[in-house]
């Protein structure tokens, strides 16, 4: 996730980290103007030393981001998209809150809580699971998308994929 977060999220721009805890992934070598850490966890988003703030909050209850709109360069969602029961209008919020020609960067691998997971995740397989993401940042209005098989499956070990949306350029 590190070297992909290098290629994709701009140096010294506002991120916000969705669904955030204790690590970001991000490169220790980048530098951010802000990091904004979302989560349910305070502890874990407190132990997390990339954040310069943080906020909690149960987007399934409210899938209404308490930030400004066009606030952020870049968002990231790291192994848990598989747990919004309001996808679309989470990420129709995100698009809000980023910058024109921003990107939002959501991976997930094949690990997940079964019981915790909207029902359609654990019907589809790796490539299924790619095109239901790709297809929820379509109709939130992302003008652009694109899967990336960060860790690609080799039959061994957890493939890991990230598809990422890019907001309508300026």
């Amino acid at each position: 996730m590190t070297d992909l977060y290098r290629d994709v999220v701009p140096a010294g721009g506002v991120l916000l980290d969705l669904m955030s805890s204790w690590v970001s992934h991000l490169p220790k070598d980048r530098t951010y103007e802000r990091i904004i850490g979302h989560g349910l966890n305070a502890a874990e988003l407190a132990a997390n030393p990339r954040l310069t703030e943080h906020f909690v909050q149960d987007l399934n209850a409210a899938p209404h981001l308490p930030l400004d709109t066009a606030c952020a360069d870049a968002a990231l969602m790291c192994a848990s998209i598989q747990y919004l029961q309001r996808p679309i209008d989470v990420l129709s919020d995100v698009a809000r809150v980023l910058r024109r020609g921003a990107p939002v960067v959501i991976s997930f691998s094949n690990r997940y809580f079964p019981t915790k997971a909207v029902a359609i995740w654990g019907a589809l397989d790796a490539a299924g699971r790619a095109n239901l993401v790709e297809r929820y940042l379509q109709i939130a209005g992302f003008a652009r998308t694109q899967v990336r098989a960060v860790i690609p499956d080799h039959g061994f070990g957890d493939p890991l994929t990230a598809v990422i949306g890019w907001t309508e350029a300026a």
